[in-house]
């Protein structure tokens, strides 16, 4: 496998001879080659979190409506093993439910391989395969329920356990200061 450089300099050569998708000319290209060396349907699942481009987290994030474009993804696919390669800071625990449990539904076997980084719902669904393939760099994130909210600034994603323990804390202060709680 290539490392990094030798990938950027290939996607210059495919730019430099006039295609203007290069990029997604050699990803397919090493999505080939690995379907062919495993012969495994190879799926890929793949946001671009960690790029330095301001672009708003709920395009970045897992939903529910994946599940559809999962679904578009692999119809026609042959019923056989699969590898889901995975890269995502995650989002909807539902919708990461729907989309592990329809490629059970599709596939016997599931193998999550994750290059880079699987976070928060990204990590429930490499748990939900039947095996998890990873590098020496490469880690899961932790798995803790986030809650949506709509503020002055849009929508943002907090901890649910931070809000529990706000509402507690915001509990034990009235009742401190003489309230009812």
């Amino acid at each position: 496998m290539p490392i990094w450089s030798e990938i950027l300099n290939e996607i210059k050569k495919v730019t430099e001879s006039g295609r203007s998708n290069s990029s997604d000319v050699v990803r397919r290209k090493y999505l080939a080659k690995l379907n062919k060396h495993t012969k495994r349907n190879t799926i890929l699942y793949a946001s671009a979190f960690t790029q330095n481009k301001p672009v708003d987290s709920a395009l970045l994030s897992i939903v529910d409506e994946d599940i559809q474009g999962m679904m578009e993804v692999v119809s026609g696919l042959p019923k056989i093993n699969t590898d889901l390669i995975i890269h995502s800071p995650g989002g909807s625990a539902e919708a990461s439910e729907s989309i592990i449990e329809y490629l059970h539904s599709q596939y016997p076997h599931i193998r999550v391989i994750v290059p880079h980084l699987a976070l928060s719902a990204a990590t429930m669904i490499s748990c939900g395969g039947h095996e998890i393939v990873m590098g020496k760099h490469s880690f899961l994130g932790p798995i803790d329920p986030q809650i949506i909210l709509y503020g002055p600034n849009g929508f943002t994603t907090n901890p649910a356990q931070a809000i529990l323990d706000q509402f507690n804390l915001a509990i034990k202060e009235v009742i401190k200061a003489g309230g009812q709680g």
